[in-house]
């Protein structure tokens, strides 16, 4: 595993979103050193995160902070509600070193199991909303509805991440007025991608440079979910 460190480019801001299956490949081995290695190719200057934290108990990270902070040219943007948490709800978000951050915080989401999603404003204004939907469509549509009614400023925001709707359009009713989504591709199974479950919806004043899906053979193996990133 190798450490990313670079200036930043003068470039669009890149956007990621990866679920990490809680750092379990499709070899059913935890391998924290995979994902991260996984992230540090994204060349990302935001990550969201799904997943990062276990079901159990008080959630421990899947993947260690000190080795995020040894291994990667990223920071944890502190999110957690405890101090074993990378996120909220498996909800976390990386932000290349050097990025200031404005405001972050928590949004609590409707529905029939306990989801959550997370909140980070960078000191330039772009505010990046970081988001695993739940399975069921009802639940998902009042989710992106709690989202988009806590957005103050939706020409500045990306909502991301791991939406868990099969259809193109259907079911993102919510966000139809104030966003345009975005499917970067297919990132659904890792082994053989069949659906575009991650996707980014960028508020009307955020214009898509380019996107894409890390099909790379590492990614294929460390989670069920392949990443995807957007340059806006």
């Amino acid at each position: 595993m190798q450490v990313m460190s670079q200036s930043f480019k003068h470039r669009p801001r890149r956007i990621a979103s990866y679920n990490i299956r809680k750092a379990r490949g499709l070899d059913g081995r935890r391998d924290p050193g995979r994902v991260l290695d996984v992230l540090n190719g994204l060349d990302a200057d935001v990550i969201a995160l799904q997943e990062a934290d276990r079901r159990l108990g008080d959630r421990p990270a899947a993947v260690p902070r000190d080795m995020i902070s040894r291994h990667t040219d990223f920071e944890v943007v502190p999110l957690a509600s405890n101090d074993v948490s990378l996120g909220f709800h498996g909800n976390a978000v990386l932000v290349r070193r050097g990025f200031g951050v404005a405001h972050h915080g928590q949004i609590t989401l409707p529905g029939a199991e306990p989801r959550g999603a997370v909140s980070v404003t960078l000191d330039d204004g772009l505010c990046v909303i970081g988001v695993h939907l739940g399975l069921l469509r009802r639940s998902r549509r009042r989710q992106l509805q709690a989202i988009a009614a806590q957005v103050s400023a939706s020409e500045n925001t990306v909502v991301i991440g791991d939406m868990n709707e099969w259809a193109a359009r259907r079911g993102f009713e919510a966000l139809q007025d104030d966003f345009t989504l975005h499917s970067p591709g297919r990132s659904f199974h890792a082994a053989r991608p069949i659906a575009a479950l991650d996707r980014v919806a960028l508020g009307h004043g955020l214009n898509l440079a380019d996107a894409g899906v890390d099909e790379s053979a590492l990614a294929r193996r460390a989670s069920d979910h392949l990443p995807i990133w957007a340059d806006v």
